[in-house]
């Protein structure tokens, strides 16, 4: 499944001023989630057949490299499509091959009516009984197993026909879309997906929080609410999206705590403070403001806010290492500054070890790469003015961007220190051999190796030498014998095998794991 584009609208809900006094988030203990599937340690799943492997294969040079390069960090897979049947097995099929790996995936569901109000990712079910049916399937492919689930991208932040808590109407108004009943159905469908979905023993759902350049803080937590986030793990923030890190916590601190006043006090959500009061949206330093508006909000309910039993944010952090794009002024007359934006990087990489009492984890739910659709910035295309190319549809691989990603992450991203050969030297029918090289194109010794790779097909080991194997499922670890562990810098080593089935059951590994982390290929 490719990650379609997600359009992030900029919305302000003004709120009431509230008074001073500092509520501190730092050395609290670190965030899990309420059923414990994510926590400080939590593995997240590597697919070796994702979409960015499916892309590495039409690509060469450095566009696959680059691609083999992203594929190697976990990222989500999202599903927006297909059958009540067919999405069932398709979830079922990537998180069983997690479970082999005692792994946990992440998976995005994107397949509400009227999602993204019929823009570049339109699409989705056509009524309310079939998303009904289409999430039930879902659930049923994920089982009694461990999985993140994103909850409908969008899902909030664009909700056709809806009066928002200060009782404005939005701009979404699809006319296929009854005025009269579309946004309550997309609370009904929302809720029917948290109900089912957290009925599950070991899985971590999360709805749509938006970011920090839409939605102000009481204005989401109301919908959140609505959608039933009080029975899910929390939600999700910067889905597709470019926001800095250090502002999401501070607005994911911000909407855990509006939620825990709300329900738990006589607070109402539209009383909040958010980054646009009493804090100046564009002035980070000035954040502290609604950090004191929130100390205050629970020395007046005589409240004491407590992390651990409270909604916790995941963050994507996927394009988000250089911040958002400034558009110069006056340029382009819709400069679309959320559509593939020029000189953006990766930001922290996906991890659940976050530090942060209120963040469960990063996440990579953007799939860095794959293109946001194509952007004419107000100017009527077909290039896109910026770029001076036609860019990718929506969720195509764009190898200029993911360059970019590279080259621009903030942390920077370490270069493969490995290079890997892999010749099928012949087969017959039931059986083929092959042989591995792997060279240390790295500066310091590799002490001890894990190569783990996955054959197209229906692919077994029979026979390996030269390395000790494993097999589940499609994926394959070879393990160093002890006499070929160190392999010094410049330097190589091979081990070969006898494989049963056909080579041409399925193309040669693509994206294969040095410890880890993705080698190149020769």
């Amino acid at each position: 499944m490719t990650a379609p584009h997600h359009r992030r609208l900029r919305g302000r809900t003004a709120l009431a001023a509230l008074a001073a006094s500092a509520l501190a988030v730092g050395a609290a203990p670190a965030a899990s989630a309420a059923n414990d599937v994510v926590g400080p340690g939590t593995d997240l799943y590597v697919d070796l057949h994702s979409s960015t492997v499916e892309a590495a294969a039409g690509l060469d040079g450095q566009a696959r490299d680059d691609a083999l390069l992203l594929a190697g960090f976990p990222s989500a897979t999202w599903f927006t499509a297909g059958t009540p049947a067919e999405v069932q097995a398709e979830v079922g099929h990537l998180v069983a091959a997690a479970d082999a790996e005692d792994e946990v995936p992440t998976l995005v569901a994107y397949n509400l009516p009227f999602r993204d109000c019929a823009q570049y990712s339109a699409g989705g079910a056509t009524s309310v009984a079939e998303y009904t049916a289409w999430v039930d399937a879902f659930a049923a492919g994920i089982g009694d197993r461990a999985a993140i689930v994103i909850l409908e991208p969008d899902g909030l932040g664009i909700i056709p026909h809806y009066t928002t808590v200060n009782g404005e109407l939005e701009w979404c108004q699809p006319a296929e879309a009854d005025p009269a009943t579309a946004a309550a159905e997309r609370f009904t469908m929302l809720n029917h997906a948290v109900d089912v979905l957290t009925a599950l023993p070991s899985t971590a759902v999360y709805l749509d929080g938006t970011h920090t350049g839409w939605l102000g803080v009481g204005d989401v937590t109301d919908r959140l609410l609505k959608a039933g986030v009080e029975r899910a793990d929390g939600f999700f923030l910067n889905a597709s999206n470019y926001q800095e890190t250090p502002k999401l916590q501070k607005y994911g601190a911000w909407i855990s705590q509006c939620i825990d006043l709300s329900v738990s006090t006589w607070w109402e959500p539209a009383w909040c403070a958010s980054q646009y009061y009493p804090a100046t949206p564009t002035d980070f330093s000035t954040w502290g403001l609604t950090d004191d508006a929130y100390a205050q909000a629970y020395a007046d309910t005589g409240r004491t806010p407590d992390p651990a039993t409270m909604k916790h944010a995941v963050i994507d952090t996927s394009r988000n290492g250089q911040g958002p794009w400034t558009p110069p002024a006056g340029v382009y007359p819709d400069p679309e500054d959320w559509c593939n934006p020029p000189d953006r990087g990766l930001g922290l990489r996906p991890t659940t070890d976050t530090g942060d009492p209120y963040v469960d984890a990063f996440l990579w739910i953007k799939v860095p790469g794959e293109s946001d659709g194509q952007c004419f910035r107000g100017l009527g295309g077909p290039e896109d003015p910026v770029r001076g190319m036609v860019d990718p549809p929506a969720g195509g691989w764009f190898p200029e961007q993911a360059r970019e990603l590279i080259e621009l992450a903030v942390p920077p991203v370490a270069a493969p220190t490995c290079e890997l050969g892999y010749t099928v030297h012949g087969s017959w029918p039931g059986g083929f051999i092959a042989q591995v090289w792997v060279t240390n194109t790295g500066t310091t010794k590799i002490q001890g190796w894990d190569l783990e790779w996955a054959f197209g097909g229906s692919q077994t080991i029979r026979d390996m030498w030269g390395a000790d194997d494993q097999q589940v499922g499609q994926r394959v670890t070879a393990t160093a014998e002890r006499w070929n562990a160190v392999i010094k810098p410049g330097r190589s080593t091979t081990f070969g095998f006898i494989g049963r089935g056909s080579p041409a059951d399925g193309p040669a590994p693509l994206l294969v794991l040095l410890n880890g982390a993705p080698c190149t290929l020769a």
